[in-house]
């Protein structure tokens, strides 16, 4: 079955900067798309990077100029750097993965989740 593990959340003061991991495992093949997504307390899960496989981005208006999403050397890996981090990026971050679909950002698309990994901006 397939898995997805996130890692390299943490707390950090705004203006720093943090790097997230991403480790997909149990497909042969490589992912249509993989993005990160995030989720604040009380509001609807964003999508904020996405990534298809021919190395196409596509970010979210907020974090444009200070988020960079990559993949990794490894199939199926993916990163998110941050950057100028702010207090309103707070939030637990997920890994999605989709096989198939056009999936861009839009939650509904992804077929595969990660648990998430928790980032905390302190002002």
């Amino acid at each position: 079955q397939v898995q997805l593990v996130e890692s390299g959340g943490g707390s950090v003061e705004a203006g720093g900067s943090l790097r997230l991991s991403c480790a997909a495992s149990g497909y042969t093949y490589t992912f249509r798309y993989m993005a990160w997504f995030r989720q604040a307390p009380g509001k609807e899960r964003e999508g904020v990077a996405a990534l298809d496989k021919y190395g196409v981005t596509t970010y979210t208006e907020s974090v444009k100029g200070r988020f960079t999403i990559s993949g990794g050397n490894a199939k199926n890996t993916l990163y998110l750097q941050m950057n100028s981090l702010k207090p309103e990026d707070t939030a637990m971050y997920y890994c999605a993965a989709e096989p198939f679909r056009y999936a861009f950002l839009d939650t509904a698309q992804y077929t595969y989740w990660g648990q998430g990994t928790q980032v905390t901006v302190s002002s």
